[in-house]
């Protein structure tokens, strides 16, 4: 971009965890020393599970649940009935599992998810993850000449792969983007905004109607980053986020960025941020917004089943891409972030890694997909997984979104390279932008700085993405 975009232009519509942190000093062993139980390889067991090994799961307790994943194991254990199957669910993974990984006996297969996720820089840097390759070049179980690599949804490989090494498998597919009530705006008459004037006109028009026009996390401010880097991708393309995930100097004060991070201050300043917010967590905010007591917030796909108990009839949720900057964005108003999420590893020392291997595919196919979506209202990362399946509101709108982007969809990977740096500063930063303690140029020093950190500790390993 040749000259500077700011706030007056955008304004003229110119258009985990603490235990986690110790995995750095921690032994936590490689492939060398598997344990593995294996048997032999056929047609009908390509991966050469060994029937009767016992297979443990450990499933991360949060916005999903458990129940699918006990739909998943009763389908393992179809095909395996010699083998006995031991399920546990917490919301504590790395408090959980931090010692047994440290002590050479971790479990088979890790949901490694949630705030008390264990810190993939550490599990990576440390050979403690087994490269899930050959599940990747098995054949799916629904089609014995389709590997599992050509059923899943693009991107997914790229975004769990360290060093070429494809080690985690973000099970769960998530649209990141801009909620809000179909019924609210149906009632009211109002249309989403397509470029950032309108969202500001709008915003005084939900106001003066008497409802905040946004609410957020406050205690979790990371959700309001997220729109920021959406449109600061749009804004500037591709090449602004891949510089951020390469830690190169100065990417979070490129001119996308700060454009980004100065319109959506704006919310801030301009007063459409519901009063007491910032000190709201992610289900108080959730929730505010079900009650209509504000018209957007941002979040992942997750939101309709973490919020299905509290949801009013009618209430028809549904997710929309961050409006377009300006006129000149490089992306289109439809593209948005589209990732996985949900991280599944198996653990190099896991005593069943065949099994765990195993497992995967059994999740990997049409029938484990399909659980998935039928019972958390999210997409799974199989290419057709909501086939034939009665949709909620959330995640149909979900569809159409990935529909109307055709194929323009993106995603950032420094939040799962370091993952601390989005957990920590960038999240200080941006509760600091929308409490108002510091402006955009504010936010993008402090994150700029935070990433320049990381880029010099050489305690960190360092990831390129291409």
């Amino acid at each position: 971009m040749g000259h500077p975009i700011g706030r007056r232009r955008l304004l003229q519509g110119a258009a985990g965890a603490a235990a986690a942190g110790t995995l750095a000093g921690c032994a936590l062993g490689g492939d060398d020393s598997t344990t593995d139980n294996s048997g032999p390889a056929s047609a009908a067991n390509p991966l050469g599970v060994k029937e009767d090994a016992p297979l443990e799961v450990v499933i991360f307790n949060g916005g999903f649940g458990e129940e699918y994943a006990k739909a998943h194991q009763a389908a393992y254990r179809q095909r395996y009935p010699k083998a006995e199957v031991k399920h546990s669910a917490t919301q504590q993974i790395a408090e959980t599992l931090q010692p047994r990984f440290v002590a050479g006996d971790p479990p088979d297969v890790v949901d490694n998810s949630g705030g008390s996720q264990i810190d993939f820089n550490g599990l990576v840097s440390q050979g403690a993850l087994t490269d899930l390759g050959p599940l990747l070049d098995a054949p799916s179980l629904d089609d014995p000449g389709t590997k599992v690599r050509d059923t899943l949804l693009p991107g997914i490989v790229d975004a769990g792969s360290y060093d070429g090494r494809f080690l985690a498998l973000n099970y769960a597919y998530s649209a990141y983007g801009i909620w809000y009530s179909r019924k609210l705006f149906d009632d009211r008459g109002w249309q989403y905004p397509k470029t950032w004037a309108d969202m500001i006109a709008l915003c005084k028009t939900i106001k003066a109607a008497g409802i905040a026009p946004w609410t957020y996390p406050g205690k979790h401010s990371r959700y309001m980053s997220w729109p920021i880097l959406a449109s600061a991708g749009k804004l500037g393309g591709l090449e602004v986020i891949k510089a951020i995930d390469n830690l190169e100097p100065n990417a979070w004060k490129h001119e996308a960025v700060r454009a980004a991070a100065e319109a959506y201050h704006q919310l801030a300043v301009d007063g459409f941020l519901q009063p007491g917010a910032a000190g709201m967590d992610h289900i108080q905010a959730q929730t505010e917004w079900c009650r209509g007591h504000a018209a957007f917030i941002s979040c992942g796909s997750w939101l309709e089943n973490e919020q299905k108990a509290v949801t009013p009839p009618g209430f028809r949720m549904a997710v929309a891409p961050t409006p377009s900057l300006t006129a000149g964005d490089t992306m289109p108003f439809e593209a948005f972030r589209g990732a996985g999420a949900e991280p599944f590893v198996v653990p190099a020392k896991a005593k069943n890694v065949r099994g765990g291997l195993e497992y995967l595919r059994v999740m990997l196919s049409k029938q484990g997909a399909a659980d998935f979506t039928r019972t958390v209202s999210s997409l799974a990362c199989v290419t057709g997984s909501s086939a034939g399946i009665e949709l909620g509101p959330g995640l149909a709108s979900v569809t159409e979104l990935l529909a109307a982007a055709r194929g323009t969809t993106f995603t950032w990977l420094y939040s799962a390279y370091y993952r601390k740096l989005e957990r920590e500063p960038v999240d200080a930063a941006t509760a600091e932008l929308f409490a108002k303690r510091i402006d955009a140029a504010g936010w993008t020093e402090k994150c700029q700085r935070a990433a320049d950190q990381f880029a010099r500790d050489p305690a960190v390993k360092k990831y390129k993405r291409a």
